[in-house]
Order: C-alpha cells, then sequence, then structure tokens
C-alpha cells in the first residue's frame, strides 16, 4: 500500500494534540451553549474566557481584543469588512493579489457592491507580489 501523503494545509490542518487534550473535556461532556443563561451555558462562557483571557496572554493585547471565529473563512470576511467600514474616511481602494484565496477575494467582491474599489495585483513567476505593478 503507498503512503499517502495530506497536502491541503492551506484548506485543513490536523489538530495539534496539545489543543485536542484541551479541548477534549469539552466536546465530551461539557458542550453547552456559552449564550446559554442554564448551568451548561455559564460553564461554557467560563470556558470560552477563559480562552479568550488565555490568547490574549500569548498575543500580549487584552482578552476584549480577542475574537473567535468558527473558520478562516469568517475570519477573513470579519476583518476585511471591519477594517474597510472603519477606515472608510480615509479612502475606499482595497489593495489584493491575483492569487488570492476566495475567502479574501469574496469579501472584496462585496465591498465592490458597496463602493468600494478593489485593485487585484499581479505575482512574478515565484508567487511574489510584482513590485513594479505595485
Amino acid at each position: 500500500m503507498q503512503r499517502q501523503v495530506y497536502m491541503d494545509y492551506n484548506a485543513t490542518t490536523p489538530v495539534h494534540p496539545e489543543v485536542l487534550d484541551e479541548m477534549l473535556p469539552y466536546l465530551r461532556n461539557s458542550f453547552g451553549n456559552p449564550s446559554s443563561i442554564h448551568w451548561e451555558g455559564r460553564h461554557a462562557k467560563q470556558a470560552v474566557e477563559l480562552a479568550r483571557e488565555r490568547v490574549a496572554g500569548l498575543v500580549t493585547c487584552d482578552p476584549s481584543e480577542v475574537i473567535f471565529t468558527s473558520c478562516a473563512t469568517e475570519s477573513n470576511n470579519t476583518a476585511i469588512k471591519g477594517v474597510a467600514a472603519a477606515c472608510r474616511s480615509k479612502g475606499n481602494h482595497l489593495v489584493t493579489t491575483m492569487v488570492e484565496h476566495p475567502a479574501v477575494i469574496t469579501p472584496c467582491l462585496y465591498l465592490e457592491h458597496q463602493g468600494y474599489q478593489t485593485t487585484c495585483l499581479d505575482v512574478n513567476s515565484e508567487g511574489l507580489l510584482d513590485l513594479e505593478a505595485l
């Protein structure tokens, strides 16, 4: 049998063993909705807030600055649309590359319908940004 090699780490990756160890108690026994007011929800909310504090400590920020999303696509959408809205007074021109993942291109296209302009720059034969085009 030939050994399979997974090469789509852009799409998803295996869960790191330490992360799995941290998550298993919640996946097995404590799966409440952190927005619910019952005891299981409150327990889940405490776990989420503890995780938020731990992540904030790792990246040296305030816990209020840590936002959890369900996936990279949601993260990209939140970041791109949020920064565009927050910086609207500075202009409406987005710059990206021709080789971006759809999770980046799609919110840019959405923002075009909201009056933003998007420029997609080429990359060179090595996949690097064409600085002349920039």
